[in-house]
């Protein structure tokens, strides 16, 4: 297996999504030693006085100020290509600034494809147009949006772009970018307006250019070829007999490929090195530093040529006919041989090759689709091998040796090149042109020795299996890979170049090809994460040379300690087959003495498990001079030697008492606080690398690095989980991995997307009972529009009056579409409306609604079953019937609709259809899981079924504990409790009470004296029906059911008392089954047995965050876990492995997955998991999840289409990014989304923010962007809402950067927090971090002013739309965003109100009449300056009137006791009542609870007063004094 690779040598520029770059000469510092804002940076001004930008206005450009525009001119086109697209020499294929700003003034969708003609349209409009799309790829933004509405036209472009080399000679830069448009296109194969035009490349077709060789070699492999390629001649002669000119060879899918392939070769030979450089290179190489060089455009062309190749090879639609094509150019070959592929310069191009050959030799049957195994494998090596031994021994004299030689000493390549080269050139051409056929005789290359050999040798060599590759690899990074930027780029992609990385497409060849691409990903992902850690802690050490020239610390490291001893213990040996040793062990001792009591605690917090580091420092005896540290690699300044990775086994203190033990070995009431500063850490080595390092000081010399160690490092716990999912992912690639049958080809992207659908699959829910889904019958007719509902009863005949519950039969032909009607026209439909409305009905099939009446759970009130109170809509009750059935569902939750109802409804449905089934649930927050687990404990599941695992479960909004341990404790406590209740069931029918010793007594007193009552009574019943009074007399539990709450037995009606009687009994029934569950905790008396038979046999829902699944797969498998069902939530948010894992925590069963249902929920349109990196992020698409991916693939899934969150008019903010998002009944009726925001003219509004203090966006470091004046704005904002009674927990304040927040908490420490009665919003947050949650009122910050950023990505748009229950205020760059392409929708609606904040003065409360429709008496804001003379004014209303009220009550005024004044009227409930003097009133709750506690001040700010710290100052007279002086000049 070929090694997966990062970046080459070559440098890509740090910047996020569509920032403008920086042209940086070699000789200045890099980019990322400069902030974005020095004089390198492309300013606001500078863009609106460029030409392009002046020449967008004039023609294309629409905004506010757009006028008429000029009429199209091609010219126009011609002189904006060759001017401002094109570039002369350099790496970059076009000038990425001129594109940008091309691209963001809408250059493509209002210009160049509206005016687009197939016929008359120049190659520079085309060109044009490829290089826009490229942007847009670039970017990350959706590129062929504005192509829709012209489809046709869009065929025609594509067929333009096809044959528009034809006649015509590119540059290599030109070459370049129609190549990426290329790569592009067969990277969006899911858009059918593409795939159907650029799939015809890859079709049978292009082999009419493969050589007749191969052609004839190929043919006779694929037999099921045949046909087809005999249907395409057919057409040939079918077009001749008619006399129509028709050759299959001069198609463009005929020959494109293979053009495209020999125009590359060409570029490789000849232009990456001038013929010049090469002429010299035979004389004196070393001499010229020309041909040291190369020709950067070429070089870029080249590899980029990898990529589109790797790509086709990728995918198995594309791969099945191009892989011949490939192996018969020999492409592969000839770029080992290449110039190139050696020289320093193709550093990256050689790693793209042989990420290319990895391909090209993959595991594969191309034509079934199948992976191979190793014996496969290998067997079809020997096989090919044989063959060409029986040729040699025939037709090759030379070659007897090795025809008759043994397969195992000839199949590597040295020993197969030696044994080839005794023949003559032609001899060997002869071979592999003729005999062999692996190349053309054609073929320029055909005369070259070693490229004939080469050839040979890579067709019969024995590969080493991607198996073996992945077993030996070390799991943890070191510190070659860790700084080798090759492997792990340090800087932020920008996409202008290619990576040597494995993407993440649509579709993968098999399971081990996608397992094997994530765990490079995720290796890679994860090493650059540590590296980052690394780098941040070691320079607070403080490294230094003492006097006995040993390394010294002179500082100190939060998660870095110095290491007193550390010694191998163990090393066992290699297991049987293998090499490397079976495990190593060593102990590492450290002192904490020099930590204060909390980072103590976190290192004594260490556990079994846990992932640490130990790093080798070694400092250079004198610090480094300027020019040394400036070209001193980052391993040289921070003076580290080597990195090595290790698990903890176990941890001791001082005294050698074991810590942290949670494997029973210590009962917890044994457990003592640990003793000492020293700390022994027995840790375990990674064998592989142990074995690499071994082996290198035997052979090669080098050093012991395990005597070197004098540094241990740690990591955050929850950024430390990688080496547990590495090895869950190495597991699987070991294992034969099950995937449900039904699963398999959809999960890699292949076959009907609908064949995992439930009306596709069988074993079907016939009936089903829904419990309490329905609320009344006219619900079940609402959620069933599409079919005539019938009820009946159990018997069959009608049901005049259907009551809730309901059981539905399905028909055979229901197809789970119900077309249902748009949220907005989703009504409530009575029994009279359809009796109406019976003609309709009469052609619509028969839906058998089954009307019955449930069971008497029992006489006690805690026997009731909790009832569902949400009144679904058809489309959340058609996502539960897809929920409840076999197969696939995956269900698109927007903001607000309810999903998590949804979900917890298919569950408790689930659960009473299935009882005997088992279901894990899977989210990827601890809080998106406690939400949906604290709404399953509302329903009719019992608690003892429910399991949650994980470290989130203490944040269970419940007094339960629903953890392992919690819930052994629970059985135990309950097990105590029927008992007493079985011990007085015995009383009462007067017999001995030992009957109640243990849960096995009881069970036989079940049978004996409970149950054989109760068969007799039942017997005496059947001759009695007649006697009303007979059931409540001869009841023979009758004396223990005396203690409920009300008369159990009327003895009126035997029906009605036997009723009750059943009900009694089923209340007995559930007190023994409960007491037979619990006699497995009562044999089993290790607490770790109790809890892993809990979660293996008791518990039915089984929760837990996807990390955690990954995590803990191993023992899941060895616990032998099973489960039916797996419900996914928030499933748009997690990683295409760990959405993977979960599916994987059981073993098969004889050979099968039992995996029965798997439900997705999320939401495509909002933000996607995140990925640190970005080259992994944009370049390998690391960020898509699997619902994302299968969205695109088209498999089905169900939009729940009415929100319940947002007013109406908010919702609109973000609906159209919906397929028919409507509202739910509740928005549009409940008064308080009526009702105006008080004080505000709007529920919404944008606030152009101008520049403040002459400054926009700042940015003091890189990437790390502020704005001043919104800051301020927002802060303002917030405070006159606090001062009009808006409480602070019902506020947030989002931005799009961390900079930005930063600067805002900053801003209220200084403005708001000095205030009692204002105090820290809710939660100042990014608009990622705030994804899943919701507010009453949002303040948003977007920032920027020189380019719209990533909020260009329409994801984090609908986030930060769709916050927000009842209103929105964004606070932004008006000019700026407003020209944006992808946010016009959610603009043009916000621009319709005015862009200066309007606010209505006249209302000094939170609360008002006023309609939401209604502006009031308003007053436009003009900007920062007035906002803060308005909140001065209201602050000094407030003190006026405090100041007041305590001279009236002849009391001093005094901050504090004003505190606590505030406080107490909160606690009474006496907020938004209106004070003398007009003042507002205040509430203050948000400082109590339900505060972001970043916000607060920790005591390090210097500019930050407390309430306290006022009154020490002087107490409320001196702030009043303050406040009327500022409040006097502001108001001037």
């Amino acid at each position: 297996m070929t090694k997966i690779y990062g970046t080459g040598v070559y440098d890509f520029r740090r910047h996020r999504v569509a920032e403008y770059p920086v042209s940086v000469d070699a000789s200045q510092p890099h980019e990322s030693d400069k902030g974005p804002n020095l004089s390198g940076s492309i300013t606001l001004s500078e863009i609106q006085r460029d030409r392009l930008t002046k020449i967008a206005a004039a023609n294309w450009a629409v905004n506010a100020d757009s006028g008429i525009k000029k009429p199209f001119s091609e010219e126009l086109v011609k002189d904006i290509y060759y001017s401002e697209l094109t570039v002369k020499g350099g790496r970059k294929p076009v000038p990425l600034q001129r594109v940008m700003i091309l691209e963001v003034s809408q250059y493509l969708e209002n210009y160049l494809w509206p005016n687009f003609d197939p016929e008359t349209s120049s190659f520079e409009h085309v060109m044009s147009m490829i290089l826009m799309v490229n942007e847009k790829f670039r970017e990350t933004m959706a590129a062929w949006i504005c192509f829709y509405e012209r489809k046709e036209t869009f065929k025609a472009f594509i067929e333009r772009v096809l044959r528009l080399k034809e006649g015509r000679l590119l540059s290599v830069a030109e070459k370049t970018n129609y190549l990426l448009f290329m790569i592009n296109a067969f990277q969006s194969l899911e858009d059918e307006i593409v795939s159907e035009k650029i799939m015809r490349l890859a079709s049978l077709e292009c082999w009419h250019s493969l050589s007749y060789g191969r052609f004839q070699m190929e043919l006779c492999l694929n037999e099921s070829l045949i046909k087809k390629w005999r249907r395409i001649a057919k057409r040939a002669k079918d077009a001749a007999k008619r006399g129509e000119p028709f050759d299959p060879t001069t198609m463009v899918e005929a020959r494109f490929l293979r053009n495209l392939i020999e125009e590359f070769l060409e570029v490789l030979d000849s232009e990456v090195f001038p013929a010049k450089q090469r002429d010299v290179k035979d004389t004196d190489l070393s001499d010229t530093n020309e041909m040291h060089e190369g020709d950067d455009a070429s070089i870029l062309y080249c590899e980029r040529f990898m990529e589109f190749l790797i790509d086709l090879l990728s995918q198995l639609p594309t791969r099945r006919l191009v892989r011949p094509l490939v192996a018969d150019v020999a492409v592969v070959s000839k770029c080992h041989l290449s110039t190139l592929y050696k020289h320093e310069r193709g550093r990256l191009f050689a790693q793209l090759v042989d990420l290319l050959q990895y391909y090209e030799g993959f595991e594969i049957d191309d034509q079934k689709g199948r992976q191979m195994t190793d014996d496969e494998v290998l067997q079809a090596h020997y096989k090919r091998f044989q063959a060409f031994q029986v040729l040699a021994f025939k037709k090759i004299p030379k070659l007897r040796e090795l025809a008759l030689a043994n397969i195992g000493a000839i199949d590597k390549r040295a020993n197969l090149a030696k044994k080839l080269s005794i023949l003559s050139p032609e001899e060997l051409r002869d071979v592999v042109c003729s005999k062999l056929k692996l190349i053309s005789k054609d073929d320029p290359w055909s005369e070259r020795v070693d490229f004939l050999i080469e050839v040979m040798v890579s067709f019969f060599e024995k590969q080493q299996s991607q198996r073996e590759a992945i077993n030996a690899l070390p799991l943890y990074p070191n510190e070659q890979i860790m700084w080798d930027e090759s492997l792990v780029p340090s800087i932020n992609y920008s996409g202008e170049g290619c990576l040597a990385l494995p993407k993440l497409n649509l579709q993968f060849l098999t399971l081990h090809d996608y397992l094997l691409r994530n765990f490079n990903l995720f290796r890679l992902e994860s090493t650059y994460e540590i590296r980052e850690d690394i780098q941040e802690a070691v320079p607070h050490l403080l490294a230094y040379i003492n006097n006995e020239g040993e390394t010294a610390f002179r500082g100190w490291s939060r998660m870095a300690v110095p290491i007193k001893e550390f010694k191998i213990t163990e090393v066992k040996q290699p297991n049987i087959g293998e090499v490397k040793p079976s495990a190593v062990t060593a102990e590492v001792t450290f002192s904490i003495s020099s930590y204060k009591a909390q980072i103590r605690s976190e290192w004594n917090a260490l556990k079994e498990h846990d992932v640490l580091f130990l790093l080798s420092i070694r400092p250079s005896f004198e610090p480094l001079s300027a020019e040394e540290a400036a070209k001193a690699s980052v391993l040289q300044k921070l003076g580290l030697q080597y990195v090595r990775g290790c698990e903890i086994v176990e941890i001791r203190d001082e005294e050698g008492t074991l810590m942290n033990d949670f494997t029973g070995k210590i009962k917890r009431d044994e457990w003592k606080p640990p003793k000492g500063e020293l700390r022994t850490v027995t840790i375990a080595l990674d064998t592989a690398q142990y074995h690499m390092d071994v082996s290198d000081m035997a052979e090669k010399g080098l050093e012991d690095v395990y005597g070197t160690f004098n540094i241990l490092m740690r990591r955050k716990p929850k950024e430390n989980n990688f080496k547990a999912i590495l090895e869950s992912i190495r597991d699987l690639m070991n294992e034969s991995c099950i995937v449900p049958d039904w699963l398999h080809d959809i999960f890699l992207g292949y076959g009907n997307p609908s064949a995992a659908k439930w009306t596709n699959m069988p074993d079907l829910l016939e009936v089903v009972d829904f419990k309490d889904t329905f609320l009344d019958a006219a619900h079940v007719e609402e959620s069933f529009p599409n079919y005539q509902v019938c009820f009946i009863n159990s018997d069959g005949t009608t049901n005049m009056h259907p009551c809730s519950p309901f059981r539905i039969k399905f028909p055979k032909t229901f197809n789970g579409d119900h077309h249902s009607l748009s949220g907005n026209k989703i009504k409530k439909v009575s029994p009279t409306d359809s009796a109406a409305s019976a003609d309709p009905d009469s052609e619509k099939e028969k839906l058998f609604v089954e009307a019955y009446i449930p069971p008497d759970p029992g006489p006690y009130p805690q026997d009731q079953p909790k009832q569902n109170s949400v009144r679904f809509t058809p489309t959340q009750i058609e996502a539960i019937i897809s929920g409840i059935q076999p197969g696939l569902s995956m269900v698109v939750g927007p903001p607000g609709t309810g999903k998590t109802d949804t979900a917890v409804q298919v569950l408790n449905v689930l659960y009473h259809n299935c009882p005997s089934q088992r279901t894990l649930i899977i989210t990827h927050s601890n809080q998106a899981l406690n939400d949906l687990f604290e709404k399953i404990m509302e329903r009719d599941v019992p608690a003892r079924y429910l399991l949650r695992l994980g470290q989130g479960e203490q944040e269970l909004a419940t007094d339960l504990d629903f953890s392992r341990q919690g819930r052994v404790n629970a059985m135990l406590v309950r097990r105590l409790e029927l008992l007493s209740e079985v011990e007085r069931l015995a009383r009462s029918l007067q017999l001995p009470e030992d009957v109640a010793y243990t849960c096995e007594t009881a069970g036989y007193f079940w049978l004996l004296h409970v149950y054989s009552r109760w068969e007799v009574f039942l017997a005496a019943c059947v001759e009695n029906r007649d006697k009303p009074s007979f059931v409540k007399d001869r009841f023979p539990f009758k004396e223990f059911f005396n203690n409920t709450p009300g008369p159990i037995f009327t003895g009126q009606s035997f029906e009605k008392d036997m009723h009750a009687a059943k009900g009694c009994f089923r209340h007995l029934q559930t007190i023994f089954q409960e007491l037979e569950e619990c006699r497995a905790f009562e044999l089993l008396k290790s607490t770790v047995d109790r809890s892993n038979y809990l979660m293996t046999k008791q518990a039915k829902i089984v929760a837990m965050t996807c990390t955690h699944a990954a995590l803990k797969r191993k023992d899941f498998l060895n616990l032998g876990f099973k489960y039916d069902n797996l419900l996914m939530e928030e499933s748009a948010q997690i990683l295409e492995i760990e959405t993977f894992i979960p599916m994987l925590l059981q073993r098969q069963e004889d050979g099968y997955a039992r995996l029965k249902r798997c439900i997705l929920i999320g939401d495509h349109h909002q933000l996607p998991p995140v990925v640190k990196n970005m080259a992994f992020q944009k370049y390998s698409h690391m960020d898509q999840s699997l619902f994302t991916r299968f969205v695109r693939l088209g498999i089905p899934y169900i939009e729940l289409n009415a929100q319940g969150r947002a007013r109406p008019s908010l919702a609109r903010l973000y609906n159209w990014r919906y397929k028919d998002l409507g509202d739910l009944s509740s928005v549009r009726e409940n008064a308080i989304f009526h009702r105006a925001n008080a004080g505000f003219g709007y529920d919404y509004q944008l606030v152009d923010v101008p520049d403040y203090r002459g400054r926009g966006e700042t940015a003091p470091s890189p990437w790390f962007y502020q704005n001043e004046g919104e800051a301020e704005y927002i802060v303002s904002v917030y405070m006159y809402m606090r001062s009009l009674g808006y409480p602070a927990n019902k506020i947030s304040i989002l931005t799009t950067y961390n900079g930005q927040k930063l600067l805002i908490r900053d801003v209220i420490n200084r403005r708001c927090v000095p205030f009692d009665f204002i105090g820290p919003p809710h939660k100042v947050t990014t608009v990622d971090k705030f994804q899943g949650q919701q507010n009453d009122f949002i303040l948003l910050s977007l920032v920027r002013t020189r380019f719209v950023g990533h909020l260009r990505d329409v994801r984090r748009l609908i986030v930060a739309m769709s916050r927000a229950r009842l209103g929105l205020y964004i606070f932004c760059r008006r000019s700026l965003f407003e020209q944006c392409y992808e946010l016009q929708p959610t603009f043009q609606l916000l621009l319709q109100r005015p862009d200066l904040l309007v606010l209505n003065l006249s209302e000094v409360t939170s609360f008002t009449d006023r309609h939401v429709e209604e502006t009031g008496a308003s007053q436009l804001v003009s900007g920062i300056e007035e906002m803060a003379d308005i909140v001065n004014y209201k602050i000094h209303q407030v003190y006026q009137a405090r100041l007041m009220s305590h001279q009236l009550n002849d009391f001093p005024a005094s901050p504090e006791r004003d505190f606590v004044g505030i406080n107490a009227q909160e606690e009474n409930g006496l907020e938004n009542t209106e004070v003398s003097m007009h003042a507002m009133d205040i509430d203050s709750r948000g400082l109590a609870n339900g505060v972001d506690k970043d916000i607060l001040p920790d005591g390090n700010s210097n500019d930050v007063s407390s309430p306290e710290i006022y009154a020490k100052q002087g107490g409320d007279k001196q702030l009043q004094n303050n406040l009327n002086t500022e409040a006097d000049v502001d108001m001037q």
